[in-house]
């Protein structure tokens, strides 16, 4: 398709005001535009949910300017049950922030309420070396922090 260009990523959220914290400070995410709530025959149709109604904000991703693509973090009045993820599970596996010092960061998210899921490794790839580590945010979401390194 010509002219696509990345916008947002969703986030659904038990309590989405936490993963705005969360992001923030972990990650220095900031929020773009006002808290939305939306509800109404459009956002049922647009979703196919009978009764929907969702509030939340998209937040900058650090690295990108006005222009750049967001998270979109919401929570709706209904949740629908949650399963916790895991890196193979089919689906959406992890979102990823590149990050000078992946210890900085791990300790940045465990302080902003997020937990460690796997061990901080260095691979190589693409003739360079990589140090990552999954994390998990506040909701067991999976969260890369990685750090590229010649």
């Amino acid at each position: 398709m010509s002219g696509a260009r990345f916008g947002h990523v969703n986030l659904v959220a038990a309590d989405w005001r936490r993963f705005v914290k969360f992001y923030s400070e972990a990650f220095g995410c900031t929020a773009t535009g006002t808290e939305r709530d939306l509800h109404g025959e459009a956002l049922e149709r647009g979703t196919g949910l009978p009764g929907a109604h969702m509030r939340g904000v998209h937040l900058r991703l650090p690295g990108h300017d006005e222009n750049g693509p967001t998270l979109e973090i919401f929570s709706y009045e209904r949740n629908a049950a949650n399963s916790l993820a895991t890196p193979n599970r089919v689906g959406f596996g992890h979102i990823a922030f590149v990050v000078a010092d992946v210890e900085a960061a791990r300790r940045s998210v465990l302080a902003a309420g997020g937990s460690q899921h796997g061990e901080a490794v260095t691979t190589a790839a693409n003739g360079r070396k990589v140090t990552w580590v999954y994390m998990r945010d506040p909701e067991g979401n999976l969260v890369e922090l990685q750090a590229w390194s010649d």
